[in-house]
């Protein structure tokens, strides 16, 4: 073991052991709701039967259930919270590990709710799985962008929405009915999500702790170089190493900053804007609404009710594939461009899905679905979490990393409480609000974002430079307000 520790393949073992039990929770967390809704449906109201006497009317029902699959957001909201200060004061890779109690107590709490003949142990279930996918969003990015070499950031980073697509289609095929997705196995189906934060307990473990947080935060050189050299499978190079310790001093004497200090910064607000627009944009497009509630989009599209279950799994394996191709891509074309295609692909496809559902054309629709979610995995999927670890330094990225989990998962929250209501509201104009937002979005990416591929931090800084500073900069005037960041760079 020690051995193979030293390899070359111990960034890519690193990686799987992360994403494991990281993002890979996520996305079977947004999946696995939709098999038993029916189940769990009838399950609270027989609950109130038996408690009250009382027959819930049926839009009482919808309510509870939607409480039950949006309450996961508010868990990933608190999170993201919590996952600033928690790689602070533990470090990224002992953060995912005890991250782990959350999840293994929510998978406790549904697993006996139904002989406790409770579902309010299923609502704080999704509360703790929540908690515990919130804090893998923000942590997991944050650990590989600073682990992998600079030349397969893009890549290794953009693996985060990888294993949250396949994530999405293990927990679709385990939801199935001859599986878990029936009636007498719901609660398992539920619970089911200990076995990958078993795995990651067991392996990761073995591996460093990311070599940016040992000598920028902790200042241990000699710890940074052994674990950038059990990383590498070889003697670190000198260029690697002067890289992290320009940014160490860039930030020297700087104390991690909370994320009201980002707002008052003048020197990072562009930095902010881009991470807030594309956080809430990765929400508001309305893609992980299709994986929250995918029986009542396809159900509007006209598929039948027996084909759901099988057509559903159609939806991941395209994020799948598409987030496959994007880490192919994207340290060739580059995170604006991935960006910028993706948003305005997911606008086209779903102008065309209208269209579609206006006609009654079911299947046609259901493959207008299928491209909109391949837009999607082809650049926001991937690139966005990407982006704080790009363009904030060690001090201020948990800050923006909380900024940017907190957005993504409050937008989630909102759009999946509304998201059946607007589909029984504008029933065939329900995406049009999404084409909004994505072409919005692409517009401000195409004006706006630098290109990050391939650079340094303070090559991209000095992009944002000229953003954050361009009146006083215009204008010739040396009392800027605020010292540039560049100043401290050696």
């Amino acid at each position: 073991i020690p051995r193979l520790m030293s390899s070359p393949l111990t960034l890519l073992l690193m990686v799987t052991s992360a994403a494991i039990g990281g993002t890979l929770q996520y996305g079977y967390n947004l999946a696995i709701m939709n098999a038993p809704t029916i189940f769990i449906q009838t399950f609270i109201n027989e609950t109130f039967l038996e408690r009250w006497d009382h027959q819930l009317e049926d839009y009482q029902v919808t309510l509870l259930w939607t409480i039950i699959v949006s309450i996961f957001s508010l868990g990933g909201l608190a999170g993201a919270l919590i996952a600033g200060p928690m790689t602070i004061s533990f470090g990224r890779k002992k953060c995912l590990l005890l991250n782990n109690v959350f999840l293994m107590s929510g998978a406790l709490l549904a697993l006996t709710s139904r002989v406790a003949k409770s579902f309010e142990m299923i609502i704080l279930s999704r509360v703790l799985v929540g908690i515990n996918a919130g804090i893998s969003m923000n942590v997991q990015p944050m650990y590989f962008g600073e682990s992998a070499p600079k030349h397969l950031r893009g890549a290794i980073s953009l693996s985060s929405a990888v294993f949250t697509a396949f994530g999405v289609v293990l927990g679709q095929v385990v939801g199935l009915r001859e599986i878990l997705g029936s009636e007498s196995c719901w609660q398992y189906l539920l619970a089911s999500n200990a076995v990958p934060g078993f795995i990651q307990l067991v392996t990761l473990p073995w591996f460093p702790e990311s070599p940016r947080y040992l000598l920028i935060d902790r200042g241990d050189k000699e710890a940074c170089i052994n674990a950038l050299r059990r990383l590498r499978g070889c003697e670190v190079q000198n260029s690697e190493l002067d890289e992290i310790l320009q940014e160490q001093a860039a930030t020297k004497g700087m104390k991690p900053k909370q994320p009201w200090e980002l707002f008052s910064d003048r020197s990072v607000r562009w930095q902010l804007i881009s991470i807030i627009i594309i956080s809430s944009a990765m929400q508001l497009c309305g893609n992980d609404a299709i994986y929250l509630y995918a029986s009542y989009v396809f159900k509007e599209a006209g598929i039948s009710s027996d084909t759901i279950q099988y057509v559903t799994i159609g939806t991941g394996t395209c994020e799948f594939t598409a987030c496959i191709m994007c880490n192919l891509l994207i340290e060739r074309k580059g995170r604006r461009l991935m960006l910028m295609g993706g948003f305005v692909s997911m606008a086209f496809w779903a102008v065309v899905f209208t269209v579609h559902l206006i006609s009654w054309m079911p299947y046609l629709s259901m493959a207008c679905i299928f491209t909109y979610i391949l837009s999607f995995g082809m650049g926001p999927a991937g690139v966005t979490g990407l982006l704080p670890t790009e363009i904030f330094n060690q001090a201020a990225r948990p800050a923006a990393y909380m900024i940017a989990g907190s957005l993504m998962w409050l937008n989630l929250f909102i759009v999946g409480m509304l998201f059946p209501f607007l589909v029984s509201e504008l029933r065939q104009y329900c995406f049009v609000p999404f084409v909004v937002v994505c072409l919005l979005s692409a517009l401000y990416v195409g004006l706006f974002l630098p290109e990050t591929k391939g650079k340094s931090l303070s090559l991209i800084t000095q992009e944002f430079h000229k953003l954050n500073f361009k009146v006083h900069d215009r204008d010739g005037d040396a009392q800027t307000g605020a010292q540039s960041p560049l100043t401290s760079l050696p």
